[in-house]
């Protein structure tokens, strides 16, 4: 191999651990970029931010929250965040996003995310409850910006605070009377009864679904 030819193939191999490193970096970013519009999402609701929390999501986004139904589009979500109303005092609605696991597609504007939620939620002089929940999240690169396109939360428990889950939980939260979805759900077990909702991955060590 000439000089000139040598030169050739090491420019080409130097391209191509550059591309490689490119979407090495590109991805990098987009998992951050996805954890923090995850816990955008917690800090919004914890305020009742309805308006924030209605932004994250996708033109065509879905939700999906516990038994409730889900609600199909952007203005839909909108409307289903403005039924909970305004903050009020004494109104405690932490919403804490824990252990995220993020995969981003090979083609950089899907993704999906396993997150799970702590919350506490209640009103004081009324009634509080911890809770607990696992979103099965899918996410879209829309115009450039990360976004919700299918938020699934599927309930774990809620109990009340002064007794916990060891003496009380309540039911599967289904439709609000007042406010049908556009599509219902299949109902699911909640603790005491064992449910695990689906992974949207596999095994990162065996590959084991």
């Amino acid at each position: 191999m000439n000089d000139l030819a040598q030169l050739k193939s090491e420019l080409i191999a130097l391209r191509e651990r550059l591309e490689a490193v490119e979407r090495r970096a590109q991805a990098a970013e987009d998992h951050h970029a996805i954890a923090n519009l995850q816990r955008s999402y917690g800090y919004y609701v914890d305020k009742c931010q309805w308006e924030h929390v209605a932004d994250l999501f996708a033109r065509e986004a879905v939700l999906e929250i516990n038994g409730r139904g889900r609600f199909i589009g952007h203005e839909r979500i909108r409307q289903y965040m403005r039924h909970f109303g305004p903050p009020k005092n004494g109104l405690l609605m932490n919403h804490l996003q824990l252990q995220p696991v993020i995969h981003v597609n090979p083609d950089g504007i899907h993704a999906n995310g396993r997150v799970r939620a702590l919350m506490m939620v209640g009103q004081m002089g009324d009634h509080a409850m911890w809770g607990e929940a696992i979103y099965e999240n899918e996410y879209l690169k829309e115009d450039g910006v990360w976004k919700i396109a299918r938020l699934k939360a599927w309930q774990v428990l809620y109990t009340p605070y002064d007794k916990g889950w060891g003496r009380e939980t309540s039911p599967l939260l289904t439709e609000f009377g007042d406010f049908p979805p556009d599509e219902p759900i299949e109902p699911y077990p909640v603790f005491p009864e064992y449910f695990c909702p689906p992974y949207h991955y596999r095994n990162p060590v065996s590959g084991r679904e």
